[in-house]
């Protein structure tokens, strides 16, 4: 059973910076494609970013586009997200999981954003 964690969270100003890290347990990880999710206070958990299994096509979400970097380490089951020029909107629980969101989820890392 895959189970995930993940970290990295924190408070940061806006205009700030943060590395979440995302720890994948189980034998299959490589042949995933990756994802990271969102849920904001009050709203509906939303794709923020994806990544190929093989690292090779990343997308995100408009939202965030061009402040984000999506990537991964399939030798040491990790993934990662680069987070820059952050807002306020972006106060949320971040979460990975599975492109198509299958995986059981973890308990996210919550990001702060003051305004």
């Amino acid at each position: 059973q895959v189970q995930l964690v993940e970290s990295g969270g924190g408070l940061v100003q806006a205009g700030g910076s943060l590395r979440l890290s995302c720890a994948v347990s189980g034998p299959t990880f490589s042949i995933y494609s990756m994802a990271w999710f969102r849920r904001a206070p009050g709203k509906e958990r939303e794709f923020v970013a994806g990544i190929r299994w093989d690292g090779g096509q990343t997308s995100y979400a408009d939202s965030m586009k061009g402040r984000l970097t999506i990537s991964r380490d399939n030798a040491k089951k990790m993934m990662f997200l680069q987070m820059n020029m952050l807002k306020a909107e972006d106060t949320a629980v971040y979460y990975c999981n599975n492109r198509g969101g299958t995986f059981a989820w973890g308990q996210g890392t919550q990001v702060t954003v003051s305004a």
